[in-house]
């Protein structure tokens, strides 16, 4: 099981440079993320002078998204392994690819990446609301929690094929945009319900610089499930364990 393969690591490790360039790298990486996305989100707002969301508008966001997320995996692939989503960094440490103690520095770097980006976008639009994410009218705490769960198990079980399975091949190439390409599709399939987060980072900084908490739990609790069956799941069935051994995380 892919949780017997769990590493805590040591303080020393936090202290090592390449632990820390791959901290910053996760930092840069979503800040370049969330401030494409969320951005793309507030000038949409601007040109519609906050009208009613649209299919116009989900097409825009899944598009946004889809873009941003393909350069920032990119660009921090062989730094940190491009994971730019706590969600992502907690499947990699299910299965035995990355510290705990690494995994901390990495939820840190993501959350504070989040955090400048939207308090960077309030700056730059003169005050415009940096919106959190929030249930649609209709949809239930329950609902969204399902279509966490299920949209980033595909995100997190697209990372495994692509760029975790020690079996890859050449698909590697392509990682980043796969990854890019699946968040960009549940986003069209779920962004009008509950805003298609599958990631607590993304969520968390425009609800810290809005100050709104609202349903909040939704966008950890269902990321981090979907993610960790993901792990199990593919780690269990399609990765050979007896010549599998935890990949660096720059080949993540």
């Amino acid at each position: 099981m892919p949780i017997s393969k769990i590493v805590i690591g040591n303080a020393s490790e936090l202290r090592q440079g390449d632990a820390l360039k791959a901290a910053l790298a996760e930092f840069i990486s979503m800040l370049i993320f969330v401030f494409a996305g969320q951005g793309s989100g507030m000038a949409y707002n601007k040109l519609t002078n906050n009208g009613a969301a649209t299919p116009a508008g989900v097409v825009a966001a899944s598009l946004s998204h889809a873009f941003a997320l393909f350069v920032a995996v990119s660009v921090a692939a062989n730094i940190s392994g491009g994971h730019v989503n706590p969600a992502v960094t907690f499947g990699a440490f299910i299965g035995g690819h990355i510290t705990l103690l690494r995994t901390i520095l990495y939820w840190i770097a993501q959350l504070l990446g989040s955090v400048v980006a939207c308090l960077l976008l309030k700056f730059a639009t003169a005050g415009l609301e940096t919106s959190a994410f929030a249930l649609s009218s209709g949809v239930g705490a329950s609902n969204a929690l399902v279509f966490e769960i299920v949209m980033t198990f595909g995100l997190v079980y697209t990372v495994y094929a692509t760029a975790v399975d020690p079996k890859k091949g050449d698909i590697g190439i392509i990682a980043p945009i796969a990854i890019g390409f699946i968040v960009g599709a549940n986003i069209l399939a779920g962004g009008a319900f509950d805003g298609a987060s599958m990631n607590p980072a993304v969520s968390f900084g425009p609800a810290v610089v809005s100050w709104t908490w609202a349903n909040h739990w939704v966008y950890w609790t269902g990321p981090f499930i979907g993610s960790a069956i993901a792990a199990i799941v593919y780690d269990t069935f399609f990765i050979n364990h007896h010549t599998h051994e935890p990949l660096p995380v720059a080949d993540y």
